[in-house]
């Protein structure tokens, strides 16, 4: 496998330290997968991990930014959010409708009790980390 850049803002940490065990736990993994996709998706050699909106986001050239967060205001859930602007969780919506939770055209929501539909979810991450590559495609190549 290749090996990616992964260039990551100091603070990110600081986020991730502040979360409890339990959606530490669930936000680590989201990030862990984020990081194995980028690695398998031809054509990204660097992935940039900051901040945006105090929130851990995933920036790549050519794709859209993945954000990921759990919210003390909605302690039993977290998400992975997307540019609402894009036609990504509309289509996510109509390929994934029974798989997912979604909040608005923003995000995917995952129940903190629930197991993540992996490979479904790798293809959501995989198309919003191609985006502008991809988003004239029906489905966005779903």
């Amino acid at each position: 496998m290749k090996s990616i850049e992964i260039h990551t803002n100091p603070a990110v940490e600081e986020v991730f330290s502040n979360y409890p065990n339990r959606a530490h736990e669930k936000i680590t993994y989201l990030r862990t997968l984020i990081i194995d996709v980028a690695n398998k998706t031809e054509g990204i050699t660097r992935l940039e991990e900051t901040l945006k909106w105090g929130e851990p986001s995933y920036l790549v050239k050519n794709g859209s930014t993945l954000r990921i967060d759990w919210k003390k205001s909605k302690p039993n859930q977290y998400a992975m959010f997307f540019s609402c602007s894009s036609k990504l969780v509309p289509t996510f919506r109509i390929i994934f409708k029974d798989v997912f939770n979604f909040e608005g055209n923003r995000a995917i929501i995952f129940p903190m009790d629930k197991d993540l539909q992996e490979d479904e979810l790798k293809k959501c991450i995989a198309v919003s980390l191609t985006y502008h590559k991809v988003k004239q495609l029906p489905f966005l190549g779903l």
